[in-house]
């Protein structure tokens, strides 16, 4: 029952804001991708857009403290995209959130804002696999 909600609520994700966010995260992730040093940003774009495409069923999780590169990075991503980004998730969750059936997709877009926000870092899972996302590789 709670696959068959996700998928109602993708759909409809899809249809009224899944499909944009992701070609403009599909976009800025070529962009970043021209330059040899920003190819880093370019694949957390492309890894935010898979998200941004399909978010019901799926999380957010640490992978850990960044390192001080993913650190550096999460500073510079936010200065130049991220804050950005985040103003426009929020002005699209005002807009979802005006219906009912709009709370839930309003919901997943304020979710969105920590992953837009600081890329790295971050690791998007299975929602039935965040346990097992969460404990550390050496003990797998």
């Amino acid at each position: 029952m709670r696959s068959l909600i996700a998928l109602i609520l993708n759909i409809i994700w899809f249809i009224t804001a899944g499909l944009w966010l992701w070609l403009g995260y599909i976009l800025a992730g070529i962009v970043a991708c021209i330059f040899i040093v920003t190819i880093p940003f370019g694949v957390a774009s492309f890894r935010i857009a898979g998200f941004v495409l399909w978010p019901f069923g799926r999380e957010v999780v640490d992978k850990g403290a960044p390192t001080g590169a993913g650190t550096i990075g999460n500073i510079i991503w936010f200065v130049v995209a991220g804050l950005w980004l985040a103003v426009g998730h929020i002005i699209t969750a005002v807009a979802q959130g005006v219906t009912i059936i709009g709370l839930p997709l309003a919901w997943a877009n304020l979710k969105l804002i920590p992953v837009t926000c600081f890329p790295f870092g971050k690791e998007v899972v299975a929602s039935s696999d965040r346990n097992a996302a969460m404990v550390p590789v050496a003990r797998r």
